[in-house]
């Protein structure tokens, strides 16, 4: 497991209903046990019945619905075709599970500005928000965006946009997100984040997640920098060796 040196609690969770899953024990509709079940039969805390939970969902093998439980999906689609998080912070709704936090121009920390190509101590418009799922904080997303990329639009709103930012800056400002770059480096958490993200343990890393979107033309047009706690999270990809 990453960042481990050996699998957690959780990931044996995790690993047991994917198999029931994909074995047809729990078929795709069917209801999960209970976290009462789950943490009687597994002998964990309920704090690791949910974060076993929380991945399972986050991946795509079940929907949870408030008030009737957690319900199969089955096996998800193949790492290429099911949402990365770095794509969800552009394109999510703002209103789906999440508040937000500062909505202000800031002076671009150096990495954004170098990221944007823009001078040090130069401004940039900051959307941060904090997404909770399943009841618990379980990342920060903070967006930046150039002030000519921010001008016309509802960016500076303190209010959730309706749609995600990407598609919310195409047809406001008549550009095309083209690309981004990804980067993710693990560190221990600033105070502000362990506050919003509810992070307890001095030892408990964060994984913080950059990512940085293009226009065709190599314009960098918005950094998203997400934070995730690193012991409720864990990111997985697959892809050809060709």
């Amino acid at each position: 497991m990453p960042f481990e040196m050996a699998p957690p609690k959780y990931a044996r969770v995790v690993a047991a209903l994917q198999e029931r899953i994909t074995n047809g024990t729990y078929p795709p509709g069917s209801m999960l046990p209970s976290e009462e079940q789950l943490l009687k039969e597994f002998g964990v805390s309920r704090t690791t019945v949910i974060r076993a939970l929380q991945i399972l969902n986050q991946q795509g093998w079940i929907d949870s619905h408030q008030g009737k439980g957690r319900f199969v999906r089955g096996r998800p689609a193949s790492a290429a075709e099911r949402p990365r998080p770095g794509r969800e912070a552009l394109e999510e709704d703002e209103s789906a599970d999440s508040r937000l936090v500062h909505v202000r121009h800031v002076i671009a920390p150096d990495a954004v500005a170098a990221a944007l190509n823009l001078k040090k101590g130069e401004a940039v418009l900051m959307r941060r928000r904090l997404v909770v799922r399943d009841g618990e904080p379980s990342e920060l997303v903070t967006a930046y965006f150039p002030l000519d990329i921010a001008y016309g639009t509802e960016l500076g709103s303190d209010k959730p946009l309706p749609e995600g930012v990407r598609r919310h800056v195409e047809t406001r400002r008549k550009v095309r997100y083209d690309h981004m770059t990804e980067r993710i480096v693990a560190r221990p958490p600033s105070a502000e984040e362990a506050e919003l993200l509810a992070i307890t343990s001095k030892r408990t890393p964060v994984l913080a997640l950059t990512v940085t979107a293009y226009d065709a033309t190599g314009r960098p047009l918005q950094v998203a920098q997400l934070v995730l706690p690193g012991d409720r999270h864990e990111l997985e990809d697959t892809y050809p060796l060709i």
